[in-house]
């Protein structure tokens, strides 16, 4: 199984639906958190380590490269080469003093137009079996979650299809691996 994320598995009890990717007619199996409400409150907890969890921050090849043209800095200032991640090709970097992202200031993402898949998607991973089955799950270290309006299926099929968009060029075949 391929994880989104190093998150922790906190699912609540899922909804299972059917449906179809948007790169293929091939039907999978979408499960996702239901009753589960979710807003960002901004505290930043999502951009760098705590005292319970080491966070890697992972980048698509794309990613890194758009970050560098948008930022000026060459992609070796702010993230380092990982191998055996697929589809993720760098970790960002974080600072020596509060292990936060390079890229948060005053708690606040400064690359947040552009910023990585792995941090639209939390508090929520994807987890992708051989059998197509995608599972959504969240993490309940984040205060955002119990906030805010409910997801609905539609939330996570959005989800779904970000991770698909940003990741079908890494693979030939047309399907996607998360």
């Amino acid at each position: 199984m391929a994880d989104l994320s190093n998150m922790a598995k906190d699912t609540e009890k899922n909804s299972h639906v059917n449906v179809g990717c948007g790169l293929s007619e091939k039907k999978m199996s979408l499960d996702y958190p239901r009753k589960i409400q979710f807003k960002c409150v901004k505290c930043g907890i999502c951009c760098g380590d705590t005292r319970e969890r080491t966070r890697h921050i992972l980048l698509l090849n794309d990613e890194a490269n758009d970050i560098a043209l948008a930022t000026s800095q060459p992609i070796s200032d702010f993230a380092s080469k990982i191998e055996d991640k697929s589809p993720y090709r760098y970790e960002l970097k974080k600072t020596i003093e509060n292990g936060k992202c390079v890229f948060l200031n005053q708690n606040r993402c400064t690359i947040y137009s552009f910023r990585p898949l792995i941090c639209r998607f939390y508090p929520f991973g994807l987890k992708t079996t051989e059998k197509e089955q995608r599972t959504f799950y969240y993490t309940k270290e984040c205060p955002g979650i119990g906030k805010g309006k409910p997801m609905e299926e539609e939330d996570f099929r959005k989800l779904l299809k970000q991770a698909s968009k940003r990741t079908k060029a890494k693979r030939g075949n047309g399907e996607v691996e998360t």
